[in-house]
């Protein structure tokens, strides 16, 4: 039995209904909060429920009784963590919704881990945790110890938080520091959505740091299917990692694109020119993210497939398909 909490989230979702077209049993779980369009968020749970195997289980994480009371009666073997606050932005102006969601709720998770004595658990960090480093390839071995959002804080004290109950009571667990995440049925406040729905409405685009920024986007197929692999490498005590049963993984694309060619990108499917507003960096951004898959690829045997080309089309003929064909 997996338990996959924010399963109406985008990473969520996919995986989710990755596990059931397998016949996996799943408990999905999820608070339906407003922090973007409900709406759509139901609708990927409708993509879900046609399964017999899936279980909804609306409840929040902030809040351990009620985890507690869900799950009493089920044998749960493996618990994918994907329930979160997410946004850089967002969390500038609304840190304490980070540190209840991100830090609180992480916490009521790893209780559970705790208590159901689960295989494995699962959970999603960010490659936010590199913050301000200066290297060009983000390794998982790097300091992480310079965060510049609390974003990033509230997910590198779930590795932290994840190490100790590890070390304590021996429960397998594995972060995945997720690179820019895209792809059909995707979160509205990411950048690709933003572009895409702006530049439709004839709307300007804020470019920040003039288009110069650079990221490392993987698309959803690869995320997820490196992700199912993760899930049974139960990591052990070994050479590499003495003293507890605790893993990291970076999960991205392995390539990097500028800001402004990704723009072009968007520009080339859509058939339109955007209009763009050339700003400055914007407070908690990193003005460019790598990562480094080797751990992925040996640990696992996965490298990502998808091209960026490739990834934004899909994209995009998703959103025209469920926005502008929708009545």
């Amino acid at each position: 039995m997996y338990l996959v909490t924010g399963c109406a989230g985008f990473i969520g979702m996919h995986l989710t209904m990755s596990l059931l077209k397998k016949n996996k049993s799943v408990i999905g779980i999820d608070n339906l909060n407003n922090y973007y369009d409900v709406n759509l968020k139901k609708k990927r749970l409708l993509n879900l429920k046609k399964f017999k195997k899936f279980n909804f289980k609306k409840v929040d994480i902030k809040n351990l009784n009620s985890l507690k009371k869900i799950i009493k009666d089920y044998k749960i073997d493996y618990i994918i963590n994907l329930a979160a606050q997410a946004g850089v932005r967002y969390s500038i102006t609304n840190p304490e919704t980070y540190f209840e969601n991100n830090i609180k709720g992480f916490f009521n998770i790893l209780e559970i881990a705790k208590s159901k004595k689960v295989k494995h658990l699962v959970y999603a960090s960010s490659s936010s945790v590199y913050g301000a480093s200066q290297k060009k390839i983000f390794k998982e071995s790097d300091n992480v110890d310079q965060p510049i959002s609390f974003y990033a804080s509230s997910k590198r004290s779930n590795e932290l938080m994840a190490h100790s109950y590890s070390y304590i009571y021996g429960i397998p667990v594995t972060g995945i520091r997720y690179f820019s995440v895209y792809g059909p049925w995707g979160r509205p406040d990411m950048s690709l959505f933003i572009f895409t729905k702006k530049i439709l409405s004839g709307k300007s685009i804020d470019v920040f740091n003039k288009g110069k920024m650079k990221r490392d986007f993987t698309f959803i197929d690869d995320a997820v299917n490196a992700t199912l692999k993760i899930i049974h490498k139960i990591p052990k005590i070994n050479r590499d990692n003495k003293i507890c049963k605790f893993k990291i993984f970076n999960v991205g694309g392995g390539n990097t694109i500028s800001l402004i060619n990704y723009i072009k990108l968007i520009e080339k499917n859509l058939g339109i020119k955007a209009k763009k507003n050339l700003k400055g960096m914007q407070l908690g951004d990193v003005k460019a993210t790598l990562s480094n898959n080797n751990n992925l690829k040996s640990s696992v045997k996965f490298n990502p497939k998808t091209n960026i080309k490739i990834g934004i089309k899909k994209f995009i003929d998703w959103y025209k398909s469920f926005y502008l064909n929708e009545k």
